[in-house]
């Protein structure tokens, strides 16, 4: 079918889905980028649109004797956790990749740049030796007994690493990924800091693999916010598959190929794909890898890979005989209760490169239930997204800023006070409590574009700051809904609603 009638199938397909609504897709992936200025720790550029937000966190590193000004903070809090920051660079990037014309098409593209290299800046800087990685900057014991803005802190900055006596694989190799996905993001951009994002990258998978071990062994302090349940074997095959993208190295790709068994690739049959559990996410990039110029067990194993992927997807789709995902009454995938949103769009990401991928190839996706075209999943992915941005029971945007309901109290020290700009008076660790969490009114400053953790199994969403489940946003919520939203922004354009910016309120 020649590419422009393809496009007028999947336009009809989607206008015909239940709860299917006109949304603008192009204005929700705007606002989405901005969410990442919210989210910066250290110095900020004069370009900084989120206007409530000043510089904080300006020594960080100084007591270790390194710099480590920068980065993101993850969510509502103000510690900087490596790995998860690290995967919302992978994500970001991921994205990028992917729908790099489309992010362009929309004019953000110098904006997703922008959200990636704040985060691969403070990499380099954090990667000051080949085997060494600061992976955490303050404490979350201390940071959560106080509620004070980011340019307020007055809670410990001490700052984590991992060495060869102290190895940390996820969070060394998960940095590895984001390094790796970044420099094909800015190959033809900046080639030579491309050329430099490659070589922290080889630099920190070979530290990962050779001195393996559970980072929050090393870095106990993490256990209770950031653990890893999955351990990292997952996460060095996903460095080694982002490694052989960027470099087309065999090395890297026969790493995949040799480890897949004995590391669970080819093994684990996973429902979900998060910051802890990568598995489904290298399923998918190892299954969309061209099999032509391969030998016949190179083959196998790819097939395995496939397998596993795609399990993962009818899991989504509700077509496996055994293991599918969870669905709320609205139609929402549901994993679990705390940021619930988080593993929808990040699965929906996987979900919409392998849409991409069987219509390139010409392929199917067969589940137990039944054979599901490339459209058919779209069309899921699209349905999906609606239901976030307001085609759901409550009537909420679970995006921030994006339609005319969505959650004012979110869990979010810094949205929650009044702005740094309007109120440079020092507001307290206890302060803050009284001042702004217990508060019953909205925030004074609107988190624009983050993506909230969401409804419960029954559609019910409670617009609390004591919600934490529900009202707190992660950075790698909305990293994986920027290319989700640049492809459906193509294929289903809608008519602006609002030309009205939020970043300054």
């Amino acid at each position: 079918m020649p590419a422009y009638k393809s496009l007028v199938v999947v336009v009809l397909i989607l206008a015909s889905l239940p709860y299917s609504e006109s949304f603008d897709y192009g204005d929700a992936l705007s606002k989405s980028l901005l969410y990442f200025e919210a989210q910066r720790s250290g110095r900020l550029p004069h370009s900084q649109r989120v206007k409530w937000r000043d510089d904080s966190a300006l020594l960080d590193g100084l007591e270790e004797e390194v710099d480590l000004v920068g980065g993101y903070y993850d969510a509502g809090d103000n510690v900087k956790f490596g790995l998860p920051m690290a995967y919302t660079i992978t994500l970001l990037s991921w994205s990028v990749v992917e729908y790099g014309d489309e992010i362009g098409g929309a004019g953000e593209l110098d904006m997703a740049l922008e959200a990636i290299k704040w985060g691969t800046d403070y990499f380099i800087k954090a990667h000051p030796q080949p085997h060494v990685l600061w992976a955490q900057v303050g404490d979350g014991d201390t940071d959560h007994l106080c509620w004070q803005r980011p340019e307020d802190m007055t809670t410990s900055r001490r700052a984590y690493k991992v060495d060869e006596e102290n190895p940390g694989s996820e969070v060394a190799a998960e940095t590895a990924a984001a390094m790796a996905a970044a420099s094909i993001v800015f190959s033809v951009t900046k080639p030579h800091y491309s050329r430099l994002l490659l070589e922290h990258a080889t630099q920190l998978f070979e530290f990962g693999d050779k001195f393996r071990g559970r980072y929050d062994e090393s870095i106990p302090v993490v256990k209770e916010y950031y653990p890893s349940a999955s351990g990292y074997k997952d996460e060095l095959l996903w460095a080694a598959l982002w490694l052989y993208r960027a470099t087309h190295n065999l090395t890297y790709f026969n790493y995949a190929i040799q480890n897949g068994e004995s590391f669970g690739g080819t093994t684990w049959a996973i429902a979900e794909f998060s910051w802890d559990i990568k598995y489904a996410g290298l399923q998918a990039i190892a299954a969309m890898l061209p099999m032509g110029g391969r030998s016949e067990e190179e083959n196998k194993v790819l097939k395995q890979y496939r397998s596993k992927a795609e399990f993962y997807i009818c899991a989504c789709l509700n077509m496996n005989n055994s293991t599918n995902v969870k669905r709320s009454p609205g139609g929402l995938l549901y994993t679990r209760r705390w940021n619930n949103l988080q593993y929808v769009s990040n699965g929906l990401l996987v979900l919409t490169a392998y849409s991409d991928h069987l219509r390139w190839t010409k392929q199917s996706l067969e589940c137990d239930a039944g054979v599901v075209g490339w459209h058919e999943i779209l069309s899921f992915v699209k349905s999906q997204t609606d239901y976030i941005l307001g085609a759901n029971p409550m009537g909420v945007s679970y995006l921030v800023g994006v339609e005319p309901s969505y959650p004012k109290r979110v869990h979010h020290r810094g949205a929650s006070a009044v702005p740094f700009r309007d109120s440079k008076v020092f507001v307290g660790c206890m302060q803050g409590y009284h001042s702004w969490l217990l508060r019953q009114a909205p925030n004074p400053n609107v988190l624009v574009g983050a993506l909230v953790g969401g409804p419960d199994l029954n559609d019910r969403f409670r617009d609390s700051r004591f919600n934490f489940a529900q009202t707190e946003a992660c950075t790698y919520n909305t990293a994986s809904l920027v290319g989700v939203l640049a492809k459906l922004n193509i294929i289903a354009p809608t008519v602006s609603t609002s030309n009205q910016s939020l970043s300054n309120k």
